[in-house]
Parts: C-alpha cells; sequence; structure tokens
C-alpha cells in the first residue's frame, strides 16, 4: 500500500516537474522576437534622441497643413468626429479650408479633446446619436444644413465604433455586432438616402490578424502566428468564422468593412482605410494616453515589435481617400470598394521605446514592471473562464462578484493583438495613377509620440502632482456596453 502511494507521488511529482519546465519554454518563446521581425525594427530610442525631438516640437511645432488634401467643395458628416480618428478628420477639414457649417460631427457624446474646445471646431454642429438606431441616425442625417452650403456634395466619413479588443466570447459578441455591424449598415442606408456620393470608412488592421497560438511542441521555434504582416490579403478571401478572429472586434470589424466595400458603386464610392495595430494621438487613445496616466505599469510586451499609426495619419489617408474617390469614375474605380492599410512613415517600434519615452518625457513618473509573458497568459485564461461562468450558469450571476479595474481586460485575445505585428504603406502610398492613395505620413511615431506627451505636460504645467482623468476608447466602450445592457440593447439616453 505505502509503495503504491509513493509510486503515485513519484508520478505526479514528474508530471509537475515536466508541466513546468513546458510552461518554462512557453514563455521562453513568448520572450522573443524573431531574428526577421528584428531586421524589420528600427533602432531604439536614446534619451538624446527623445530630447532633441521633444525640444524640436517644442520651438517648432510641426505644421503639416501643406500634405493636407486641396479642400473640396463638399458637406461632411463625421461619426465619431468626437473621438480620434474623427477629430482628426473634423481639425482637418477646418484646417484646409472647410467651413464649420459645412461639416456636421455625429456621435454618441461631446469630445473630450481640448484642440477641439476651441473655434473654429466649437462652431461645428453635434448632433447626439445612436448608431445602433437606424431613426436615431435618419434623423442626424436628415437635420437641415445651412442654405449656403445645403447645395454642396455629400461626404460621409464614418469613424465611429467600439473597441473591446481582448472580448472574444460568443456571449459577448452581441454589443460589437450591434454597434459595429448594425450601426455601419445604419450609417450606409443614411447615407445613401441623403444623397451621399462618398462613404470613407475607418477599418481596421486587426482584422488580418490570426490568433496566437502559444502552446505550441517544447521543439518548436516560436508560437504560431507570433508574427504577422498586417495586409488586405484576407479581403480577397471568404470572411472567417467569427471564432477565427482573435477576437469579436476583428470580426465585427470585418464584416462591416465587406458591408462598405460592397455598397461601392459609381454613385456612391465607397472604401475603408485600415489603420495598424495601436492608433494614438491624443491622451483619450489606449496606446499612450492610457500608460500616460499611470505610475506603474505590469508589461510583457517591451519587446514586442508593432507598426503604430498617429490618428493625424489616419486623417490624412481618409482625405486622400475621400480626394481619390472624388476624381472620374474611370479614374477612381480603382481605389473605390476595397480597403488600404495605413501606419506611420516608418519602421515598426517596440513598446519599450514606448515606456522609454514616457520614462524620459512625462512630468510624471512612470514605471514599468516587467511580468512574465506565461504567467499573464495563464491568468487570462483562468479570467476569461470566470467571466462566461454567468452566462453559462445564469444562477451565478447573484453570487459572483464581477471582475473590476484592469483585470477583467485580460483574455487570451490580448496576445494576438499584442504580438509582432508589421504594416507596410507600400500599397497606399502608390500614386493614385497606379491604384494607390498617394499617401505619405505627416508624423513619424517618434514624432507623434512625443507630441502626445508635449501636449500631455503642457495640460499639467498647472499641477503636475495631478494627473488628469480622460475617457479611454477602451472605457468608453466598457461604459456604453453597461448602460446598453441595462436598456435592453439601447444606447440612445446614454450621457
Amino acid at each position: 500500500m505505502f509503495e503504491v502511494v509513493g509510486w503515485a507521488y513519484r508520478v505526479l511529482w514528474a508530471v509537475l516537474a515536466v508541466l513546468v519546465l513546458y510552461l518554462l519554454r512557453v514563455n521562453q518563446l513568448l520572450s522573443q522576437t524573431p531574428d526577421e521581425v528584428r531586421q524589420l525594427s528600427g533602432s531604439r530610442w536614446t534619451i538624446d534622441q527623445l530630447n532633441e525631438t521633444y525640444r524640436r516640437l517644442q520651438e517648432r511645432p510641426i505644421d503639416y497643413t501643406t500634405k493636407i488634401p486641396p479642400k473640396l467643395e463638399r458637406r461632411y458628416i463625421v461619426t465619431g468626429g468626437s473621438g480620434l480618428v474623427g477629430g482628426f478628420v473634423v481639425l482637418q477639414l477646418l484646417a484646409r479650408g472647410n467651413l464649420p457649417e459645412s461639416i456636421r460631427i455625429i456621435d454618441i457624446r461631446k469630445t473630450e479633446r481640448n484642440d477641439m474646445r476651441s473655434r473654429p471646431a466649437t462652431e461645428v454642429e453635434f448632433v447626439k446619436t445612436d448608431i445602433t438606431s437606424s431613426d436615431s441616425v435618419d434623423a442626424a442625417f436628415a437635420r437641415p444644413w445651412n442654405p449656403s452650403v445645403a447645395h454642396l456634395p455629400l461626404t460621409v466619413f464614418h469613424t465611429a465604433a467600439v473597441i473591446l479588443a481582448s472580448e472574444r466570447s460568443k456571449f459577448q459578441y452581441a454589443f460589437p455586432e450591434a454597434v459595429n455591424v448594425i450601426g455601419t449598415k445604419n450609417v450606409l442606408a443614411a447615407a445613401r438616402r441623403a444623397g451621399a456620393d462618398i462613404f470613407s470608412s475607418t477599418s481596421s488592421g486587426s482584422i488580418s490578424i490570426r490568433p496566437v497560438e502559444p502552446f505550441v511542441f517544447p521543439w518548436a521555434s516560436s508560437p504560431r502566428n507570433f508574427w504577422q504582416v498586417l495586409d488586405v490579403d484576407d479581403f480577397n478571401a471568404p470572411l472567417r468564422e467569427r471564432e477565427e478572429y482573435f477576437a469579436n472586434y476583428p470580426a465585427s470589424k470585418a464584416i462591416a468593412e465587406r458591408f462598405v466595400c460592397d455598397s461601392n458603386d459609381e454613385k456612391f464610392r465607397t472604401g475603408c482605410i485600415r489603420p495598424a495595430n495601436g492608433v494614438y494621438g491624443h491622451p483619450t487613445d489606449n496606446t499612450v494616453g492610457d500608460p500616460l496616466g499611470r505610475t506603474v505599469l505590469p508589461s510583457w510586451v517591451s519587446h514586442i515589435v508593432q507598426s503604430f499609426v498617429h490618428g493625424a495619419n489616419v486623417s490624412i489617408a481618409h482625405l486622400q481617400h475621400e480626394a481619390a474617390l472624388a476624381r472620374p469614375w474611370i479614374e477612381s474605380s480603382r481605389q473605390a470598394g476595397r480597403p488600404f492599410v495605413v501606419t506611420d512613415p516608418n519602421p515598426p517600434i517596440t513598446y519599450s521605446d514606448l515606456y522609454h519615452a514616457i520614462e524620459t518625457l512625462s512630468v510624471h513618473p512612470f514605471r514599468v514592471i516587467k511580468v512574465p509573458p506565461v504567467v499573464m497568459l495563464l491568468l487570462s485564461h483562468a479570467v476569461e473562464m470566470y467571466a462566461e461562468l454567468p452566462y453559462k450558469y445564469p444562477l451565478l450571476r447573484k453570487v459572483l462578484p464581477e471582475l473590476k479595474s484592469d483585470i477583467k481586460h485580460l483574455k487570451p485575445g490580448i496576445f494576438s493583438i499584442c504580438t509582432h505585428l508589421i504594416a507596410s504603406n507600400d500599397e497606399i502610398g502608390k500614386p493614385v495613377s497606379q491604384g494607390g492613395l498617394g499617401y505619405t505620413g505627416v508624423l513619424t511615431t517618434l514624432e507623434g509620440m512625443a507630441l502626445e506627451i508635449l501636449e500631455w505636460n503642457k495640460e499639467h504645467v498647472d499641477d503636475v502632482k495631478m494627473r488628469k482623468a480622460y475617457t479611454t476608447s477602451v472605457s468608453l466602450a466598457e461604459q456604453i456596453r453597461e448602460h446598453w445592457l441595462v436598456r435592453g440593447g439601447s444606447i440612445s439616453s446614454w450621457q
């Protein structure tokens, strides 16, 4: 009897030892940067380089208005115009000379952006709109225009969306579907009824991402899909099933993108801009703004290489998209009905560059605590299983406490959006005559991130002890979802 128990203990310890060794191997693989990715990445940012860029931006702010496509005599509706990309679209339209009365912002809330709280942006009409409601969208589009511009043709820039990047459960799909899919269909229909002839939609580079599979054989050289190219090859293939995307967000954006591009015709020209992973440009963003608001940031991604894109660059791409679609049909048909990937005009960087920039330039203390990726991976699976329990077993809803703070976003899908992701401007940068948009970015990632930190510091010059609290896109989506659930699928009364 004792011999059997002793043998069982030895087997148990052997299994545990093998499991620990395997997890250590997975951790090692997740902590690597493949050689091919390292070669594509630029050199790491130095303190001198960061300080020099910061001083230059302080002394000589970048004026990129000369790179904005020339003014077109048109009216504009910008869904999501209070947000990151939509906000830059509004500001760039005004900067190139479009009158405030020719622009209408359609959004669920007014902006938190200081750069949109001064003239002439304050003169732009804001219409609170729930894009999940066709009646709300139709009413916003049907509002009368100033007689001086009412006769002009109409362009719609559709940038509104909700982003919950780590959610992949089928139980959580209804909300992104309502906003990103049904909302897009509602805006498309309203745009047609309003007589719009150009429709440029913000899609997402994350659509092309395949889920990372970290649990591979110990002898594998890397996890499956550990580094990927953000391109549009998937657009030429049938839509994947929802489960084949890393999360509900890209699945919903992929469906919405097809609706937009399939709506294209000679009299209603459509298409999409896919920003590379990690859009930034204002403290309301998740990429730079979120860590700026923290003193300590636990992270397992310092080595991860990614192509980031400033909201101003995404906006420039949209305006160049509009300019191409406004040309005669025989010239613009190659740019219509398709997506373009856009990123900053420089090699990809690492998250360590971003962290180093904040540590060096921010007026606030900032420190990164490196945590083992495998620990976060295992914890993410536990969080996801816990979060699904109330859906699988409704009786538990009354007894299980809801997860709060950052831990609720730690789910396996985050490991696919936080892997090595490389984008290229080769296609969008081609001349219009060759099927591209002639895109050239106005800010490099170094300039863009330094500029965002500079603007953050200016906002705190009177009190560096406090950090201004912004509503990031993720926290905004969480707030709207809670209201949507309480109201039975309506967000019209959300404040």
